[in-house]
Parts: C-alpha cells; sequence; structure tokens
C-alpha cells in the first residue's frame, strides 16, 4: 500500500498527463528521487532504478530516445542494486551498491566521463571510479558532473566554460578531475551553470557563472571565480547547499541562506528582493527547522523537522504543489496544504517539475507545527487534501470545476487526451462504487490482452471517439493515484489506478464502460 510510501509528481513531469497525480509501487519502498530538467529517477528499497520523463539525449538508459510518461524499470541494470542517482540537464549518473558508476544521455561537453562526447542511450560504466574508494553523492547539472567519495574527495568533469566545475582555465573535461580546497569535502551541488561545495567542517565553497549574485561573493573573489571560493558572509556551519538555474540556497542547523536571482521570488525574501548578492536568511521560519533544500531551474522547495512541504518562486505548470489552479509566482515560502497529513521524505526539483516522496502521517494533522501566517486552505478552491485527498465523499463528487478548467476542457479535443484515453479497456462490473480502503486486494484484476494487442502491451484500444467524448469534464480523470506492479517474470509492468476522485456524478456514470487497469510492456 502507499502506506510505504508514495511518489507524488507536479507540473511538467510528463506523467498522467502532467496532471497532479501520485503512484506507488506494489512489492517495493520508493527510497530517492532526482530530478532533471524535464526526466525523473526514482530508487527503491530493492536497489531497482525507474525512470520517466524526456528522453531525447537517451538521458532515461533505457535504450532508445522515446519520451517514456510511465515510471519504467531500467532492466539493463537488473542484476545491480542502484544506491545513488543525479539527474542533470539531459544526463543521469548512478552508483551501485559496489560502487560502480555509471552515466547516461547527453554527453556534448563530456559530462558522462567516459573519456569522449558521444552521447549514450544505456548507462555505460564510468571505469575511472573504479580505484577511488566508495562514493557517498553524485550531482549534476547542465553538461556537469560530480562525485563526492565517502573520503571527502571531489571529483567534476564536463562544461567548464563558465568554471563551473572549478577547474581554472580548462574549457571542458571529458574524464573525471580531482577539485580541491584544501580539506575533505561533505556536499557538492550542480547548478545549471554554477556550482557549490560544503567542507566537512562547514565552510561554503562556490564558483562558475557570477552574474547575479549567485555565488555569493564579495567583489574582490569574482575574478576567481573559476576555481572555488569562500562565501565568508555566512558565519554558522553550513550543513547543506542547493543550486538552481540562478540562485542558490544554504542550510545551516538554525537557519536557510538564500542569494542570487529572485525575480520569480525563488530567493523567498519577498515581493521586492529581485536579487540578493550576499547570501541573506529566509524569514519565515521561526517554529520550525529546514532540515532539507533543493532547487529547480528558478524554484526551492524545502521540508522541516516536523515533515512539512514548502515551496516558493515560480509557479508555471502547477510545479509549486499550491493547487490544480494556481500557478502563480510565490515569494516567500508557501506550506503545501495537500501534505498536511503526510510525512514528506524528500522533494526533487527540476526544470518545469517537482516530484516528492511522502507517507502518511501517524494521527493526521494533530502533530503539526506551523508558523503564524501559514494558510492551510486554498481560498481559491477547496485545499489539496481534499482534491486529491484519500476519501471520495459526497461533497467531492459535487465539486463544480472551476471556470478556468471548464473552458481549458472544452477547448480540447478526443485527439489531445493523449494514449491514456485511447487504450482503455472494458470497465469491470462493481467498479462504480467508491473504492474501499486500498489494500492490495482492491487493486483492479489484470485483464487478459485483447487478441490483437501485441504482447499484452495494450489491453484494448478505443477507436470510438464519441466514447472518448462521452467521459465529460475529465478534469480529475487522471487525478488518482496509481500502483505500479512487476510482474514476476520482469516482463511488464502494470500501472492500476485505485482510487479515483470525481468531479460529478454524471462523470461516474460516463465512466461505466471504460476501465482503468493499464497494462504497460517495456
Amino acid at each position: 500500500t502507499s502506506d510505504s510510501g508514495a511518489v507524488f509528481t507536479f507540473g511538467k513531469s510528463k506523467f498522467a498527463d502532467n496532471i497532479p497525480s501520485k503512484f506507488w509501487l506494489k512489492n517495493d519502498v520508493p527510497l530517492k528521487i532526482a530530478c532533471g530538467d524535464e526526466h525523473t529517477a526514482l530508487l527503491t528499497e530493492n536497489g531497482k532504478l525507474f525512470m520517466f520523463g524526456s528522453n531525447n539525449w537517451g538521458q532515461l538508459g533505457l535504450g532508445s530516445k522515446l519520451t517514456v510518461n510511465k515510471p519504467t524499470c531500467v532492466k539493463a541494470l537488473k542484476s545491480e542494486k542502484v544506491q545513488l542517482v543525479a539527474c542533470g540537464r539531459n544526463h543521469t549518473l548512478i552508483c551501485t551498491a559496489q560502487g560502480k558508476v555509471y552515466a547516461s544521455g547527453g554527453n556534448s561537453e563530456g559530462q558522462l566521463g567516459l573519456g569522449d562526447c558521444d552521447e549514450r542511450t544505456a548507462f555505460c560504466r564510468v571505469d575511472f571510479f573504479n580505484s577511488h574508494g566508495p562514493i557517498k553523492m553524485l550531482a549534476a547539472g547542465s553538461n556537469t558532473s560530480a562525485a563526492l567519495t565517502a573520503s571527502g574527495r571531489l571529483f567534476m568533469w564536463g562544461d567548464n566554460t563558465e568554471g563551473q566545475i572549478g577547474l581554472g582555465k580548462e574549457s571542458q573535461v571529458s574524464s573525471p578531475q580531482e577539485v580541491s580546497v584544501g580539506r575533505p569535502v561533505s556536499w557538492v551541488s550542480c547548478g545549471y551553470y554554477h556550482s557549490a561545495l560544503v567542507t566537512a567542517d562547514g565552510a561554503l565553497f562556490t564558483f562558475g557563472e557570477w552574474d547575479s549574485g549567485k555565488l555569493g561573493l564579495g567583489t574582490d573573489q569574482l575574478p576567481g571565480h573559476r576555481v572555488p571560493q569562500l562565501v565568508k558572509s555566512i558565519k554558522h556551519r553550513v550543513k547543506q547547499v542547493a543550486c538552481g538555474g540562478g540562485h542558490t540556497v544554504a542550510l545551516t542547523e538554525d537557519d536557510i541562506y538564500t542569494f542570487g536571482l529572485g525575480q520569480f521570488g525563488q530567493l523567498g525574501h519577498g515581493t521586492f528582493i529581485f536579487e540578493s548578492r550576499l547570501p541573506r536568511p529566509v524569514e519565515h521560519f521561526k517554529k520550525g527547522r529546514v532540515r532539507q533544500v533543493s532547487c529547480g531551474e528558478n524554484h526551492t522547495a524545502v521540508i522541516t523537522d516536523g515533515g512539512l512541504l514548502y515551496t516558493f518562486g515560480d509557479g508555471r505548470h502547477g510545479k509549486l504543489c499550491l493547487g490544480e489552479e494556481n500557478f502563480t509566482n510565490q515569494f516567500k515560502p508557501t506550506l503545501c496544504p495537500r501534505f498536511l497529513k503526510y510525512n514528506v521524505k524528500s522533494a526533487a526539483c527540476g526544470g518545469c517539475h517537482m516530484v516528492v516522496l511522502a507517507h502518511p502521517r501517524d494521527g493526521g494533522c494533530s502533530d503539526v507545527t506551523l508558523e503564524d501566517d501559514d494558510v492551510t486552505e486554498d481560498y481559491l478552491q477547496k485545499s489539496y487534501v481534499e482534491l486529491l485527498g484519500d476519501s471520495v465523499d459526497s461533497s467531492t463528487l459535487q465539486r463544480t470545476l472551476s471556470a478556468r478548467v471548464r473552458r481549458r476542457e472544452r477547448e480540447r479535443s478526443p485527439d489531445q487526451f493523449g494514449a491514456m484515453f485511447r487504450t482503455l479497456p472494458t470497465m469491470t462490473p462493481g467498479y462504480l462504487q467508491p473504492p474501499p480502503p486500498v489494500s492490495s486486494q482492491t487493486i483492479p484484476p489484470r485483464l487478459p490482452p485483447h487478441p490483437e494487442a501485441e504482447h499484452g502491451s495494450v489491453v484494448e484500444s478505443l477507436t470510438d471517439t464519441d466514447s472518448v467524448r462521452g467521459l465529460g469534464e475529465t478534469t480529475d480523470f487522471l487525478n488518482m493515484t496509481h500502483v505500479v506492479k512487476m510482474d514476476p517474470g520482469d516482463k511488464t509492468l502494470t500501472l492500476s489506478p485505485v482510487q479515483k476522485v470525481k468531479k460529478t456524478l454524471n462523470l461516474l456514470d460516463s465512466l461505466h464502460h471504460h476501465p482503468l487497469n493499464i497494462l504497460l510492456h517495456f
């Protein structure tokens, strides 16, 4: 069940037609997530690697360049236990339990670390790391890569046109090179064109593209931006750092500091702070303490000790998780009400999306610590807790669509609904009642493949456009939970919606002939 942790997608994730969704793995537990510019990686407790999203450079490592809109297991790594993952703008790095490092995707600047600049569509082993001891962290940016060993040695490779891999005059390197600041390194982050590292004794160093103040350096230090420079104005020990497109976020024991570009609100300092050249503490958190930070290109996500998620910055595509209709920029940390009933474990920010890993909170929201100005309801509509919540009640069923969603639906032709609507098999009888609490028994049985479907990859094809049109208002058709189930033979992956939130009762009637069990072949 989802008690073991569900994966939630927001923004242009390429999953479920980019409508906010969640899924979980039937016999495995999601453990780590990473987002690139337009792709996502998911690691599980069993060491499996699932990938989805854009794949135009082969960054999913699945052997092709086809976009993948459903989490797909990388079968080529079946014999390995994958433990670490990092997604760059168009490439992916992983490390296995045995310490092997693999890379896939774009390689125009040598960012795969394979000694050349040829892209790869399948994961290739980076032999350099065969002799460098265990890796404890990987990071990736726009055509840059980094690996940090357990002993605190940092290696970086790829594009250095702005100095973003800290190697001085080099313009790019296609195999890993050590970057040293004279003391062990404990954390590394690659932004789009700048990077940052934290030393074991809590000092923050930044390097790379220096405009807009995203390096947080004094003017006298900027000429040296091609090698790591100490950020002197943060006096407390830094624990973590995250680099975005034009901004940087640093976390100390008690504070979160942001600097760089803020025109979308990604610094969290309020409406008129469009740039901060020096690190500045974010004032919002007076009761809760931040324990994890993540940056997308123009947005930021933070998780508190209490497992609450706050986002700020560019709101396009709904990636801030602040309601299906809320695409506005946020200039200060804003609580995501959707997750009040969850303990958020991690959040990864991509270019236009965000992926969150969360577990249901024991005892609901009773033990949650909120800041004084946190808003737990979205005044424009029902809160996300109800919108995508865990119960189907009459008030949700009767809820009407906002004008904007209705207009958007009228403008969409059946052809734009995507493959999800063209591959729906016949609905099993008795599925119209709101489903009982989800357990393994309530997952719809796998239906036999349609005779004409190749290898059972599509259960049945709907060619009758009238029946698709009959779905009516379909915004919430995909606002349901999905379960990803791997066949023991590893031949097929079933993606089953197990719960749906409907806008109107008549939508339920119109769905009577349309099933919700989808077989995927991979």
